[in-house]
């Protein structure tokens, strides 16, 4: 399993001249010699500030779109603020100084709203990750990986519900960023996505977040199969989309990868046990010289298409689908959408038989 990071709060902040915020704030037990600060995120750059007098500091400035900031007060401990530009009060005392009471700005009560939620599921999600990670105990491994399972569809539920409910705000891309890593299905990321607001979709997290949607589709499950062209061994060329029509596994593999070779058997057998039934394969070898690839293809008998373009990794399939490891495959439904990949051994015939049937 994946080890994860959660990164809650690492996003950029711009510049852009318009109305500004103006900050009011007034915390009991300050110091009068201490200062306030705004203080950027991602490189912990001095953004604004202001000296405090009897508990009382009035902060400026201007941000292009509501944005998450650190706010460090004297020596208290410092919290985060959703800034946007409005005028925004800030009430409390340094004894309590984790249930400051911010007012004014709707993208940091919808802040708060995401720590109540997520902050918590997070931390358990991390936890059992880590136990999982580092017990020794496979029994205690496989008791573990429901609860990790249970929690990630309760966020998954959740980050749905949120995203819903808030489609107009500024929170709802930051909370499909940060979630994204847990949940790794583009398609139901990019139509959660769909749902936000035409502002919304125009801030900068959104836009980071539409282009990180379009890279992480390549290839994805439910996504559109890309065509390509490579020429076969006789050097015709061979498209894809000839195959539309079929169930037809996309095979990356060589001559000289050794696990690709012990993995044939098995693409050998689930092709003899479904080629009757619809499916067929197009391997895409990612070889550098023909007469390597055409001995490999005798002796593994690979009695199906078999196309290259003998660029070794920079074969255009391949690149096409980042593929950056070999054996890889995927395997596209007759209307062109990929349901399965990196099928191999077993997995592969088990999912060949949930679609085509075993008898």
């Amino acid at each position: 399993m994946k080890t994860f990071i959660l990164a809650l709060f690492l996003f950029p902040v711009t510049l852009f001249a318009q109305q500004g915020f103006v900050i009011k704030g007034n915390v009991a037990g300050l110091k009068d010699s201490a200062q306030a600060f705004l203080v950027t995120t991602n490189d912990n750059t001095i953004f604004a500030s202001a000296p405090i007098r009897k508990g009382v500091f009035t902060l400026t400035g201007t941000v292009a779109e509501p944005t998450l900031y650190w706010l460090m007060i004297g020596d208290a401990q410092a919290q985060h603020i959703y800034l946007e530009n409005k005028a925004i009060s800030i009430t409390g005392s340094k004894a309590d100084i984790k249930n400051l009471n911010i007012t004014g700005s709707t993208s940091h009560t919808d802040f708060k709203a995401f720590q109540a939620t997520f902050v918590p599921l997070m931390n358990k999600l991390s936890q059992t990750v880590t136990r999982i990670n580092e017990s020794g105990d496979e029994r205690l491994k496989q008791t573990l990986m429901p609860v990790y399972d249970s929690v990630r569809r309760q966020i998954n539920t959740e980050v749905g519900r949120f995203v819903e409910a808030r489609r107009s705000s500024y929170i709802s891309p930051f909370l499909l960023q940060v979630t994204s890593q847990v949940i790794e299905d583009p398609i139901l990321l990019e139509q959660r996505f769909n749902l936000l607001d035409s502002t919304i979709k125009k801030t900068q997290i959104a836009s980071g977040l539409a282009q990180f949607i379009a890279e992480s589709k390549i290839g994805a499950i439910g996504s559109d199969a890309m065509d390509f062209t490579q020429a076969d061994t006789t050097g015709t060329p061979v498209a894809l989309s000839s195959f539309k029509g079929k169930y037809v596994l996309i095979d990356f593999w060589a001559s000289w990868c050794r696990p690709c070779r012990m993995e044939n058997p098995n693409v050998v057998k689930a092709f003899k046990k479904f080629s009757p039934k619809n499916f067929t394969i197009l391997s895409v070898s990612l070889d550098k010289q023909k007469e390597p690839w055409l001995q490999a293809i005798k002796a593994d008998e690979l009695a199906w298409t078999n196309v290259s373009d003998l660029q070794f990794w920079n074969n255009s399939a391949a690149q096409l689908y980042k593929v950056t490891g070999i054996p890889q495959n995927f395997l596209v439904d007759p209307a062109g959408k990929i349901v399965g990949k990196n099928l191999r051994g077993e997995e592969l015939e088990a999912k060949l038989c949930q679609l085509l049937g075993c008898n």
